[in-house]
């Protein structure tokens, strides 16, 4: 698998996408919006696990302004360093790059059948914003905290949007995902997920958030989304 790293430069600087391309060398762009964690080791198999299905992959470095390239591990040390850096995250900013690495990636040549958008927790309030803000075809957030408040953005959200919950996560409790789900249901662009036994960012492999189970259904039902709306090129 082809994978390199692009440069994208914007008003104030310049930040890294990187890229992973699919064994026929062409397919839809997805942008993979990244944790808290950075573009670490789940965010990257996420990418190469795309990348396989026939997907063009890339992960913006979001936290470029704070620290480039930032990969922390998933010990306590870990989260408490992400968590202080994602507090003095620009939130509205990174909306924006996002907006720019998708245009970007589906400006590439090896971009081909449409574009999409998957994130993960701060990566899934980014994906759910994004959709609110710029033309894609399709967009999967996961356990975004910033959704339960946001959900009058569904009315500016016309692309078909998947967004999944654990249903037992401490971080964004179960009568507010119920919320989301009530307001989601206005909509027939709009599908939700929640695996009721599952925490937070229960697809993430570290020990301390994994739910192989919920993970697996999980995945493979924002797999069948996106190859619903927006599939993927066929090997050849």
């Amino acid at each position: 698998m082809e994978a390199r790293t692009e440069k994208i430069t914007v008003a104030d600087g310049t930040f890294d996408l990187h890229l992973w391309l699919p064994e026929s060398g062409r397919g839809p762009a997805v942008l993979l919006v990244q944790e808290i964690f950075g573009v670490g080791p789940y965010i990257r198999k996420v990418a190469e696990d795309l990348a396989a299905l026939g997907y063009v992959v890339g992960a913006p470095d979001l936290f470029w302004r704070l620290r480039p390239n930032w990969v922390a591990d998933h010990d306590e040390a870990g989260v408490t360093a992400s968590l202080e850096l994602s507090s003095r995250f620009d939130v509205p900013q990174g909306v924006a790059d996002a907006a720019v690495a998708l245009a970007y990636l589906g400006g590439l040549p090896e971009a081909h059948g449409g574009s999409a958008a998957v994130g993960f927790c701060l990566g899934g309030s980014i994906a759910y914003l994004l959709a609110a803000t710029v033309e894609v075809d399709a967009v999967v957030s996961f356990y975004g905290s910033a959704v339960p408040d946001a959900t009058g953005m569904l009315e500016k959200i016309t692309c078909p949007l998947l967004l999944v919950f654990g249903g037992s996560d401490p971080y964004i409790p179960r009568e507010r995902v119920a919320g989301v789900e009530a307001a989601a249901a206005r909509w027939p662009n709009v599908e939700t997920h929640v695996a009721e036994e599952a925490g937070h960012a229960f697809l993430n492999e570290a020990p301390r958030f994994h739910h192989p189970e919920a993970a697996r259904v999980a995945w493979e039902r924002a797999v069948e989304f996106l190859g619903r709306h927006v599939p993927a090129v066929p090997r050849t």
